[in-house]
């Protein structure tokens, strides 16, 4: 979980993204090659399931298991930090109290 990319992939996940695709747009500067990366050590840490969603044309889904959905505590906290620590680096719309409930909402706190 400590590497680039690994906690913005997890929340994206809370907010119901589950494809390659939708993780490349979700967050622009990410690569393709640090994405496969990170979801297979996420995969082999437990944090995600890898599923096939179909064979023909081939689609993987990639899913919170257990011990990820886990987290949402985790990330909440970590959004309060950046939000309180660094609030000139994010923009003004994610640095509201409104943020943080639709936030609480999404990770089911």
């Amino acid at each position: 979980m400590g590497k680039k990319w690994s906690i913005e992939i997890v929340k994206d996940m809370f907010y119901g993204r589950k494809y390659f695709s939708e993780f490349l747009e979700s967050n622009p500067e990410l690569s393709g090659k640090v994405l496969s990366e990170r979801l297979k050590e996420l995969e082999k840490n437990g944090i995600i399931t890898k599923d096939i969603a179909s064979k023909s044309p081939l689609k993987i889904e990639y899913n919170l298991a257990e011990k990820g959905r886990k987290l949402n505590k985790v990330v909440y906290e970590l959004a309060v930090f950046a939000m309180n620590a660094c609030p000139d680096e994010l923009p003004k719309k994610q640095c509201s109290r409104a943020t943080l409930e639709n936030l609480k909402r999404t990770l089911n706190i």
